[in-house]
């Protein structure tokens, strides 16, 4: 049954979404077209009085499932293998539809809290459909406490909430050096070469251990959560045997706490075809990921001057920013952090750990700014394991039934605490 809607909902109407949501004891429900053509699945059911109202987040749309041959089975297929569901969106984020329809399913009448559903279809584009609509019809989300169901533990069986998000600052750079090709026996040696003055430009954005270094853009901050040991980091990164860690700081520092600068793409001459020439032109695009704490639009703007006072040769450099994204980081001293926390432990039987994840959600940001009071959590059933947005993409299903017995404890409390 579980298995089956999980792979079904790829591709069935999204009424289908609002149906099960009904279904499932939400009162009314509806879909709204959003600014970027997506569809947006809105439910809604009364708090008693005196009752907190709870919203519960995911979303629907998935990625791509990329080269199908890397597949074991076929993606849009549930396959269970290995004590896992194999599929594309079993974690990424049908595994959480799952988990908080279980959860409401499980409480049928017994719950005093209001609840407010919300599933997307924009979230893996990017494209802010539903950040739109909580700017324009903020009286869709208002809510005491949120919980977005995008994030995941910290390995199997370890209930773990998510704290910080790093926000994001891309710029895509652009080298000009010749009027267009010239011959590379003719020319070559005293004629700048694009692609060598991008080469040179972006090796200065680390240093020789492979830290993250951009000019007036602090990289030392500490990471106080969870460890994440690199021995597990490099088997979740399927980092080759031999091969060292980038930095020299912890994984944890790294990925949850700190700036850090991938080269996403380059576009120069390809190695099939390519000819005895010189490049006049090359660029690259950059992504900073901003941790809390750090303003992304100074970060931004970091970048830029970094990479314009760096450029070799006196190159001619242009520099195209792309749209920031804020970080985020948690308020965890509310009652509603407390109640999970509780919760949590009772479902998976361990303390619950807190960690930071390295990717963004604007969403949570867009609903911090509208509800300033409300508390926002993020949890999920995406551990490393699971290789979202990979091929062979899986989700561990005692994951999902301990996320949504914890989930239902969570909401079954918060509504009797009030009576």
């Amino acid at each position: 049954m579980r298995g089956s809607f999980l792979m079904k909902s790829a591709s069935e109407p999204r009424s289908g979404f609002a149906t099960r949501f009904l279904d499932a004891g939400i009162e009314t429900a509806e879909l709204i077209d959003t600014v970027d053509g997506s569809i947006a699945v809105v439910g809604h059911r009364k708090a008693h009085a005196g009752a907190p109202t709870v919203l519960l987040y995911s979303h629907y749309d998935v990625q791509p499932p990329g080269e199908r041959t890397l597949w074991s089975s076929e993606p849009f297929e549930l396959t269970d293998r290995d004590d896992r569901w194999y599929g594309r969106g079993a974690a990424d984020c049908k595994g959480n539809l799952v988990m908080h329809l279980l959860a409401l399913r499980a409480l049928g009448d017994d719950l005093d809290v209001g609840i407010t559903v919300v599933s997307e279809g924009s979230e893996e584009m990017g494209t802010g459909g539903l950040e739109d609509l909580v700017e324009t019809r903020p009286e869709l989300f208002a809510s005491d406490i949120i919980v977005i169901a995008d994030t995941g533990n910290a390995t199997v069986g370890q209930p773990t909430v998510t704290t910080s998000l790093r926000g994001i600052a891309n710029v895509i750079v652009r080298i000009d050096t010749l009027e267009g090709e010239v011959h590379s026996g003719m020319y070559g040696g005293p004629a700048p070469d694009a692609v060598a003055a991008l080469i040179q430009l972006l090796s200065t954005l680390r240093d020789e251990h492979g830290n993250t270094v951009v000019d007036g853009l602090a990289t030392d901050q500490r990471w106080d959560g969870i460890e994440y040991e690199s021995a597990r980091f490099r088997a979740d990164a399927g980092v080759l045997d031999g091969v060292d860690l980038a930095g020299s700081a912890s994984v944890a520092d790294a990925v949850w706490a700190r700036p850090a600068l991938t080269v996403l793409g380059i576009d120069c001459p390809p190695v099939v075809g390519s000819a005895a020439a010189i490049s006049p032109t090359a660029s690259a695009r950059l992504n900073l990921r901003v941790p809390p704490g750090i303003d992304a639009q100074d970060a931004q703007d970091a970048l830029v001057a970094h990479l314009e006072a760096h450029v070799p040769w006196n190159a001619r450099i242009v520099v195209e920013r792309e749209a920031t994204g804020s970080p985020f980081r948690a308020k965890t001293d509310g009652p509603g952090y407390a109640a999970l926390g509780d919760a949590l432990a009772e479902a998976f039987g361990k303390p619950v750990s807190s960690a930071g994840q390295g990717g963004s959600i604007p969403l949570c940001n867009a609903l911090a700014q509208t509800f300033p009071k409300a508390e926002i959590i993020l949890m999920g059933v995406e551990e490393p394991q699971c290789r979202i947005h990979a091929p062979n993409e899986s989700v561990d299903p005692r994951e999902i039934e301990n996320l949504a017995v914890a989930e239902a404890l969570f909401l079954q409390r918060l509504g009797r605490s009030d009576r």
